[in-house]
């Protein structure tokens, strides 16, 4: 079997080759381009994109030269600022929290990445990646199963809850099944340990996310629950569901937390960390790797950032959207991120967070 290996120059893509290349598979390395250089970036933290992927391209390079494998940049710079920045852009102009790397994961890398390798001629039967996910053929249902990795810390499977039963039957995920420490033990038994030092990324872009917007919109009032003006805010694209930094809220008895954010009225509501749990959302845009006929109704669970951890919950429709009830509240709900339900260890599917039950 010949697999495309996608090589983005860190830890995890990287021993994903390794451990494919000593099983003896004929492996072709595919690296994206997406840096256009057209922000201006300090490369303040290790990330997706930014200034240093160049470095990350001559890594990938070192480790297919070692490999004895042919190595392929692909250019998806036009695709990646149409299909993520601009929808992190326009999300945020509505007030919304978007999840990049979500949008990424399904429209770039597992899209447009293989169509373009496709396009060069290159023949190949699988594509590996290095995320930290188990794909698993159910042969009695005809159909593929997405799985958190066993790996609960590194567990990627969140990010990937927008596949679709196509992609998953030509995807492959090496370092699904092992934990973060022995992926390094066994970097250095294969004599790596320049790889296993390699720096990992920490967000999907290496500066403040400020920069990667033309205009963060106008200022405006901040307001409590009860629509009582109590400071100004410098533009809605400086905040979000959460956050306590930049309120600069003086004289309050407690901190003071964005419970919400309307741009029809270019107001933040602000209020105690209290009005910040929620036992329900409502989720559109849904996308489903089981048919949802089998759990609706069933106690599943969800995470409603990467981040969370899982809770207990039902969902139910409600016209195209889904109504998700938690059996304890939970913090932080927050539009534009994505809530990704699971049976068990198996994803069910998910859907963008539209709103919540807000306050008390």
């Amino acid at each position: 079997m010949k697999i495309a290996v996608g090589l983005s120059g860190g830890f995890d893509s990287s021993i994903a080759a390794y451990l494919l290349a000593k099983k003896g598979y004929e492996l072709i390395g595919v690296t994206m381009r997406i840096w256009d250089g057209k922000i201006s970036c300090t490369t303040k933290k290790n990330a997706c994109y930014g200034p240093d992927e160049e470095k990350d391209i001559e890594f990938a390079q070192k480790i297919s030269e070692k490999l004895s494998i042919p190595h392929y940049v692909i250019d998806l710079r036009d695709e990646y600022r149409e299909f993520v920045l601009n929808y992190f852009f326009l999300e945020y102009r509505k007030g919304r929290t978007p999840n990049p790397c979500v949008v990424c994961n399904s429209k770039i890398k597992f899209g447009f990445l293989i169509e373009k390798v496709r396009s060069l001629g290159l023949d190949f039967d699988c594509f590996a990646t290095g995320h930290y996910a188990r794909i698993e053929f159910d042969p009695e249902r005809k159909r593929y199963h997405l799985k958190r990795g066993v790996d609960e810390q590194k567990d990627q499977s969140y990010f990937l809850y927008r596949l679709t039963q196509d992609q998953l039957k030509t995807i492959l995920f090496p370092l699904g099944d092992f934990r973060k420490n022995e992926l390094k033990m066994k970097a250095l038994d294969f004599g790596l340990e320049e790889l296993a030092k390699r720096r990992e990324s920490q967000d999907f872009f290496a500066d403040d996310y400020r920069l990667l917007f033309e205009d963060c919109g106008e200022p405006g009032n901040i307001v409590d629950v009860y629509g009582n003006v109590i400071g100004r805010h410098k533009g809605i694209c400086h905040y979000t569901v959460g956050q306590r930094r930049y309120l600069n809220l003086a004289g309050l008895k407690e901190p003071y937390y964005v419970l919400k954010i309307d741009p029809e009225r270019n107001e933040i509501v602000a209020g105690p960390k209290r009005y910040l749990f929620s036992s329900s959302l409502l989720a559109k845009d849904l996308n489903w790797l089981l048919p949802p006929e089998e759990v609706k109704g069933k106690k599943v669970f969800a995470k409603v950032r990467s981040t969370a951890r899982l809770a207990e919950c039902t969902f139910d429709f409600v016209e195209d959207m889904i109504v998700v009830r938690f059996t304890q509240p939970q913090e932080g709900i927050t539009p534009g991120q994505s809530v990704v339900l699971y049976d068990g260890e198996v994803v069910i599917g998910g859907g963008i967070i539209e709103s919540y039950l807000s306050y008390e």
